[in-house]
């Protein structure tokens, strides 16, 4: 058990649409771990997923979003699947959500169509990530560099294709998710042993190029 992840709470943005697979899969990859996940929806009681075109289950919903705040979160999953992305794209609040990790550098993970909500946000520009094939012309207009890779870790962003890379995608957002709150936690008690009029230096921009302009 990685003990990074143990009781901090990683919020999963999602709604109608969401590619089952590439939410339970990285979901109980990180319960496994120790981590409390949320799934966080624009409606209550639950939501549709699918099973590529065929749909699967009713996923219960933990929160609304309404009533949720970015800060309260150490991490945040984003699942992909076509509509779920598409539909949360067009919500305002759906897109701050997702601009806020971002701003704050906390750790966000990203598959198959779920980098959308990247897009949207703002938060693509300077980063190289990757995604399903046909987000690859939205992702270079919002000037980030799109690869064709398994799995891509940039900085706090970790990235993957489809659902054939999930056990690469669970084992990563496990491992770097626990190594990224580490650091957070070290790095906050370092900040804490500095007299107030003395604080520790700090970046000079916070998220990525494109996030840091939003």
């Amino acid at each position: 058990m990685s003990s990074g992840l143990q009781g901090r709470k990683v919020a999963i943005l999602a709604t109608d649409g969401v590619e089952q697979v590439e939410l339970e899969a990285p979901r109980k990859a990180l319960d496994d771990a120790g981590a409390v996940t949320h799934l966080i929806a624009p409606q209550g009681d639950s939501i549709q997923a699918m099973n590529h075109d065929e749909k699967g289950g009713r996923i219960p919903v933990d929160r609304v979003l309404a009533d949720v705040r970015a800060r309260d979160y150490d991490a945040l999953l984003l699942p992909g699947g076509v509509a779920n992305p598409d539909r949360l794209r067009m919500d305002e609040k759906a897109v701050q959500f997702v601009r806020e990790f971002m701003l704050t550098d906390r750790p966000v993970a990203a598959i198959c169509h779920g980098p959308w909500m990247l897009v949207e946000a703002g938060a693509v520009a300077g980063r190289t990530l990757t995604s399903w094939p046909s987000l690859k012309t939205d992702i270079r207009n919002a000037g980030g560099d799109w690869v064709d890779e398994v799995v891509r870790v940039d900085d706090e962003l970790i990235t993957s294709r489809k659902p054939d890379d999930l056990p690469q995608f669970c084992s990563t957002i496990v491992r770097e998710f626990s190594k990224r709150m580490d650091d957070r936690r070290v790095d906050s008690m370092g900040e804490q042993s500095f007299p107030a009029s003395d604080p520790p230096p700090g970046p000079s921009a916070i998220g990525g190029e494109g996030a840091a302009r939003s």
